[in-house]
């Protein structure tokens, strides 16, 4: 077989291959929108999967999430263990719904099993349009490339005005200080993002007030943005 006729068969395969792929994409979407649609306003918290539910910041997911759900939230997470099972189960114990987004991965991760309602993904950028869009505000726990990836997709949408803005909240000033520090040292000194940029998040210690300031974020005509603690 010639190596014409090897690019011939590589490219109907390849077409045929993308064909359903489309398909399977289109009918995730499809699912996704049809569910996320009943589920009302809500947050989504994000963070890392691997942390135990002794650890600090696991209690303080799942005491925000309780909070939010007697507010009147809804509770949305990747549905995976670590800071999203407490999320889960906070808002779940609290009588609201707790939603997990689940992706489908070689090795990880089991949903968890405090969840009201659970939708499964095979593409993670299909769950991302499924949690910005129907989030009224983010909070973002320790965690690691994925969180951090999902953190600044958010802050690049409302930074160039694709989405309307909503609140993030970065949970854990020591843990995020070295993050904050090379943007204003490295990203905003150089010129690659303005100062106004970092008004776009909050870095909070304290989980109590996080209900209350999304609810005062929608009541005020003109969002002003956060200033740093620092």
């Amino acid at each position: 077989m010639d190596s014409e006729t090897n690019d011939r068969q590589y490219v109907i395969e390849s077409l045929a291959h993308d064909s359903w792929r489309m398909f399977r994409i289109l009918g995730e979407f499809a699912q996704g929108f049809e569910e996320m649609a009943r589920i009302g306003k809500a947050v989504t918290i994000f963070g890392s999967a691997r942390l135990a539910p002794e650890h600090v910041y696991y209690g303080r997911a799942e005491t925000l999430a309780g909070d939010l759900a007697k507010a009147g939230y809804a509770v949305l997470t990747g549905g995976g263990p670590g800071v999203m099972e407490a999320a889960n189960k906070g808002a779940i114990d609290a009588g609201g719904k707790s939603v997990g987004l689940n992706i489908d991965l070689p090795h990880e991760q089991a949903p968890n099993s405090f969840q009201t309602h659970e939708l499964r993904f095979k593409y993670f950028f299909i769950r991302k349009v499924m949690l910005v869009k129907y989030s009224t505000a983010f909070v973002v726990f320790p965690g690691g490339y994925g969180t951090v990836d999902e953190l600044f997709e958010a802050l690049t949408l409302i930074q160039t005005k694709k989405i309307t803005p909503f609140p993030v909240f970065l949970v854990g000033v020591e843990y995020w200080r070295g993050l904050v520090q090379w943007l204003q040292g490295t990203l905003v000194r150089s010129g690659t993002v303005s100062a106004e940029d970092l008004h776009l998040f909050k870095v909070v210690d304290d989980v109590a007030e996080i209900p209350a300031e999304i609810d005062a974020y929608y009541t005020t005509a003109n969002h002003a943005g956060f200033n740093l603690p620092w």
